[in-house]
């Protein structure tokens, strides 16, 4: 075997065990958020907030199609939600007559640990911090 086709048989290796770690990191991220998104319902439901019907969204919130789904908005854009089946949900979705006439099909997402990562300054915030704000704002949001 020669020296060359060896380094590549180890950097193989190094790579898949960097990405085995990184998928890994990632799934432990996913259970947290998810274990937080299931207490803020759970909290919601205890303090008496009613679960509302979700709205999906087109174009910054200007057209608004039927989701099927309710829940809470933890975003006051109204571009996240928590569903009260527990699941965390992305509301923007493309225009489209056809589901202006219908309605949207929205599937749940996996929770991000951090909401926002990549936006604009101000926009990004740790999802527990989102949720405690979301239910201490009550009715007022």
């Amino acid at each position: 075997m020669s020296d060359e086709s060896s380094w590549r048989e180890q950097r193989g290796d190094v790579v898949r065990a960097q990405a085995e770690a990184l998928a890994r990191k990632q799934a432990a991220e996913t259970e947290r958020a998810k274990a937080l998104v299931a207490e803020f319902v759970a909290a919601m439901t205890a303090a008496g907030m009613p679960a509302h019907p979700l709205w999906a969204r087109a174009a910054e919130g200007a057209v608004r199609y039927k989701t099927g789904l309710r829940g809470w908005y933890v975003r006051r854009n109204r571009a996240m939600a928590v569903g009260e089946d527990g699941a965390f949900y992305l509301l923007d979705v493309p225009r489209s007559l056809r589901s202006r006439l219908l309605g949207v099909r929205i599937a749940p997402s996996d929770p991000p640990l951090h909401v926002g990562v990549g936006a604009r300054d101000g926009e990004s915030m740790p999802l527990d911090r989102l949720l405690r704000q979301r239910l201490e704002a009550g009715t007022d949001f």
